[in-house]
């Protein structure tokens, strides 16, 4: 938790000599806890007090950066336990994990068919965010081989998945510069991988069977100059009640406690892509996983979980929008349809997909009604006619059609006779549901004489 201006002043030397340029150091404290000033403005701080107050500064969740380049992964630096007083920040990293028991083909193969379990929803791509490489083998050679066949495969961030040291140590010579995240330390081997982690500049996950072990291996991990840490209390591997629990506990501790040695990134390991690890997925998606490891994922399951994600990753006070414009839909022309829709970006797609499929070029336009669905946008009047003829002005679409009529959902056909007179276009309600929009389109089409590409 951030500290308050008195939490401050118990630190500050109480001198009130001025020279920090404001006349008290309660006034200098409110400063700093309102982010307005430095510490390092009060020529007295001792240094006591500097290192308190700096580490008291620091996130209650460390940030790690997993990869290089566009597709490096983020997680931790969380502030919120619960979406809704926020919102969450860094969503949660899905990992597909390949053995190195394959040769390189087969390898590069499955590499390639992580393809077909991506997705694209409302304008993002949706699927694997890392992929894994587990030395299977025991063989620290033929790790090093699959990491290459894996890295020449594809741009996402890796995860060297061995306990064995040696095997580590060959894997991030074979990774080079990628930056991939170590998995994993256990008490008998902390020393040995903490080295590996720090003199190659990666992350390290620790692992242990309970809470209790984790915190000790990270404060060991820390004390040997190790920040990047992501923690595995044996999520994965324990009763789903159990899951939540531990989760539950870890992120609180980090959050309203500000325990220094869970406040790291938590990771959930799981085999197998049976329903019950999909629900595992699910609910460590919600609570609190930052990187979820899994063995098999098939496409039904990675989409359901990725529309998950990216709904609870989604900031509730800001909806996700597209831009507004006028956009052209199967190659229109001037003869074309013309239908109006708000920017809410699950609506947006939704009506396009749908006008797509009608095959009937057309024009759509998105007003602005600050990312709200076209019902909840018109009870907040903020789409209503006004804001249609505005952006009717503003976009120029009398230069896109030349029959001057427009399309309205039906579902507010109620604002059609005062956008008509405002406008001085024909208006059109058009279905109330979009999936209908295809029927609709093709038998207006045909009343006026058009026809599909």
């Amino acid at each position: 938790m951030p500290l308050t201006a008195l939490d401050i002043y118990k630190h500050l030397p109480k001198t009130n000599c001025g020279e920090c340029g404001v006349p008290t150091c309660l006034a200098f404290a409110m400063k700093l806890a309102n982010k307005q000033a430095q510490l390092g403005e009060c020529p007295y701080v001792s240094q006591q007090a500097k290192d308190t107050l700096e580490a008291s500064a620091q996130p209650p969740m460390r940030l790690v950066t997993i990869g290089t380049g566009e597709k490096a992964v983020q997680v931790g630096n969380e502030t919120e336990l619960f979406r809704h007083e926020k919102r969450f920040y860094h969503e949660t990293a899905y990992c597909v994990v390949i053995d190195d028991d394959l040769d390189v083909s087969q390898i590069k193969a499955k590499v390639e068919n992580l393809k077909d379990i991506t997705f694209e929803r409302v304008g993002k791509m949706l699927g694997p965010d890392m992929v894994g490489i587990r030395a299977k083998t025991g063989d620290p050679i033929r790790f090093a081989e699959a990491i290459v066949a894996v890295k020449s495969s594809t741009q996402l961030p890796l995860v060297l998945i061995s306990d064995d040291p040696a095997a580590i140590e060959a894997g991030l010579g074979a990774a080079g510069s990628s930056k991939p995240l170590i998995y994993r330390a256990l008490k008998s081997n902390i020393d040995a991988m903490a080295k590996l982690a720090k003199d190659k500049g990666v992350p390290l996950v620790v692992y242990g069977e309970s809470l209790e072990e984790v915190a000790s291996l990270t404060d060991k991990a820390k004390a040997a100059g190790l920040q990047d840490l992501v923690i595995d209390s044996n999520f994965g591997g324990v009763p789903l009640h159990n899951m939540l629990r531990d989760l539950t506990i870890s992120r609180r501790l980090a959050l309203k406690k500000n325990f220094r040695p869970l406040g790291y990134p938590t990771m959930v390991a799981m085999k197998g892509s049976s329903d019950e690890d999909a629900i595992r997925a699910a609910l460590a998606t919600m609570k609190y996983a930052s990187i979820m490891m899994m063995d098999g994922v098939d496409a039904s399951q990675m989409f359901a979980l990725t529309t998950l994600r990216q709904n609870i990753y989604t900031d509730p006070q800001k909806p996700i929008q597209v831009k507004p414009g006028i956009y052209a839909i199967n190659n229109p022309g001037e003869s074309s349809p013309f239908l109006v829709t708000t920017n809410f970006s699950l609506t947006y797609f939704i009506v396009s997909g749908d006008v797509e499929s009608s095959k009937i070029p057309s024009h759509l336009m998105v007003v602005d009604s600050e990312g709200l669905s076209v019902m909840t946008a018109f009870a907040a009047d903020k789409f209503n006619a006004d804001l249609v003829v505005k952006f009717l002005t503003e976009l120029k679409a009398v230069e896109k059609v030349k029959h001057k009529t427009i399309v309205i959902p039906g579902i507010v056909s109620m604002m059609s006779g005062k956008l008509k007179e405002k406008s001085g276009w024909d208006v059109i309600v058009g279905p109330r549901d979009s999936s209908a929009l295809p029927k609709f389109l093709k038998e207006l089409a045909g009343k006026w004489g058009l026809t599909g590409p």
